[in-house]
């Protein structure tokens, strides 16, 4: 049987899809390691989410952003192909911010994290959500080749995973307004 351990990585470097070696600081590989860490914050906030809706929602969007890992960490000049990260999936996570928008009563201002567990643990996945994207982001300024969707997908994907820590504690009666005045200042995105 084969191990896990093969100790290539030992000196600090790591391959990318197609066999090709980088150090371990790329940004090619800091991006798709930001993408693998916030799968693994949404696997943790659906394994507590008590909300079926959300937590099938959650493990979609797990399934897809494996696609984005793979789509971040296969170079041009890869023999494999990346996979596709479409406008489809972009407008799926569009179509879930619209629908859970539309609820009457989500919060419409600011939220203060930690309001309740489920909702927490989604903030969390936000953050590192919003890391992720300026990984990525870091990496095209600096020359990387990425699909134009994947900055969308990961633009839209914090401001659904903030919506659904809303939903879950709109659904618990929990209020997590930050200011108390509806008119305390100007509306900012509120998923930041």
């Amino acid at each position: 049987m084969s191990s896990i351990a093969t100790k290539r990585g030992d000196g600090g470097q790591t391959g990318l899809a197609g066999g090709i070696r980088v150090s371990k600081a790329d940004l090619r590989v800091e991006s798709y390691g930001s993408v693998d860490e916030l799968n693994t914050h949404l696997g943790f906030a659906r394994s507590i989410c008590h909300n079926k809706e959300i937590a099938s929602w959650t493990e979609e969007i797990q399934r897809t952003l494996f696609r984005v890992g793979s789509a971040l960490a296969t170079p041009p000049e890869s023999k494999k192909k990346p996979p596709a990260i479409t406008a489809e999936d972009v407008d799926k996570l569009t179509d879930l911010v619209h629908q859970i928008e539309a609820t009457e009563g989500i919060l419409a201002d600011w939220s203060l994290p930690g309001g309740h567990p489920e909702s927490a643990a989604y903030e969390m996945a936000r953050a590192v959500c919003r890391r992720a994207e300026r990984a990525a982001v870091r990496f095209v300024e600096n020359g990387g080749v990425v699909q134009p969707e994947v900055l969308a997908y990961l633009n839209r994907l914090s401001d659904l995973i903030w919506l659904f820590g809303r939903l879950i504690e709109h659904n618990a009666g929990v209020n997590s307004r930050l200011r108390e005045d509806d008119n305390a200042g100007p509306k900012f995105s509120r998923a930041w």
